[in-house]
């Protein structure tokens, strides 16, 4: 995906309002949906980008000009609602209950650009609004395309509460030979047959205090995590991929971008709603890509697979990076400080955003 030309891509899914909620007290109401969380990344690292997501005429907030919503005037901005509980006693696998409240209208082939000029695609759908005829173009007009599985598989129940469908019964299935990369949370990862959807893409798991496992063809690598302190896990799979999506675009390793995507999922959860990324961090971090860049060779489809031998240098960089800006990351003013000391949790390792989901 790199290459000497500046990379250009194109994200498509829908903002959407989220509510969160733990014990049944509202503690914070903020922009969502995957593309708030990607462009929070790539903007950054100062990669161009064009975005194409929808909301209603009640749109409750302010986003980059560059990344301005489709308002459809009879249409509602979609909305989340994300419970939250801190009683011991209700003991389950999901961090979180997740539900649809509101939905949004899909977006369309006709809402995507018709020039095929754009060296990657992200297709990260949060509510069902791409369709399989829009990811279809999308393949038309990008050199490769990552998908977000959630974009793919999510479903919903009458009281809208997120539940997830197997891949193959899907209208996407026959299209994952055009996939470029495909991630998915561990959570996510059963509802896809992953030793098929190896065969012909490259297939990125997240798996919380474990990292990010890779899977391409015969190829099995395991990605270490960063630990942080989590306040909201929200997002922390969409700033993944953006630092992975980042990565690639700059020419790194698949191993390096998969890392680069872990250290940002990392910084995600220790904030509530979209990241603020310290400008200081933001530039060391760009500074060692480019200096990672500029050492490393073209890589060929088979050494592009295979970890740098200076990985392990890459982890100790991006960790001081870390640590020289965590005040900073960890509390980026005083009016989140407030709602991040109610959301507190133990020290863990990234973790993308579980819901609730059907037996596969």
């Amino acid at each position: 995906m790199g290459g000497n030309r500046e990379p250009r891509g194109l994200i498509v899914g829908n903002y959407c309002h989220d509510v969160l909620i733990k014990d049944e007290v509202v503690l914070a109401e903020t922009l969502g949906g995957a593309v708030s969380f990607i462009s929070a990344v790539l903007d950054g690292l100062d990669i161009t980008s064009d975005y194409v997501s929808k909301v209603g005429s009640d749109f409750a907030y302010s986003v980059n000009l560059n990344h301005t919503p489709i308002v459809s005037p009879s249409g509602k901005t979609a909305v989340f609602h994300a419970y939250f509980t801190s009683d011991p006693s209700e003991i389950r696998r999901e961090d979180r209950v997740l539900k649809r409240v509101q939905s949004c209208n899909p977006i369309s082939p006709s809402d995507l650009p018709d020039e095929a000029n754009f060296n990657f695609g992200m297709a990260v759908g949060i509510a069902g609004e791409i369709s399989p005829e829009t990811l279809e173009k999308m393949f038309d007009i990008c050199d490769v395309v990552l998908v977000d599985i959630q974009a793919l598989i999510r479903d919903f129940e009458i009281d809208g509460t997120v539940k997830l469908m197997n891949l193959n019964e899907t209208g996407f299935s026959h299209l994952l030979p055009r996939i470029g990369f495909l991630k998915a949370s561990a959570e996510e990862a059963p509802y896809v047959d992953i030793e098929e959807a190896r065969k012909s893409c490259c297939v990125v798991v997240t798996s919380g205090k474990d990292g990010c496992t890779v899977y391409c063809k015969d190829i099995e690598l395991q990605i270490s995590p960063f630990t942080t302190v989590q306040v909201d896990p929200t997002g922390a799979g969409d700033s993944f991929l953006g630092g992975l999506v980042a990565g690639l675009v700059h020419g790194l390793a698949v191993p390096d971008a998969a890392l680069l995507g872990n250290f940002f999922g990392s910084l995600t959860v220790g904030q509530i709603g979209i990241p603020k990324f310290d400008s200081t961090l933001m530039q060391k971090v760009k500074d060692e890509v480019q200096r990672r860049k500029m050492q490393c060779d073209e890589h060929d489809d088979e050494s592009r697979f295979k970890k740098p031998s200076d990985h392990e240098q890459f982890i100790a960089s991006l960790c001081t990076a870390k640590l020289l800006t965590t005040d900073e990351v960890l509390d980026p003013d005083p009016s989140y400080a407030n709602h991040q000391m109610l959301f507190l949790k133990n020290s863990v390792s990234v973790y993308e955003e579980p819901i609730k989901a059907m037996d596969p």
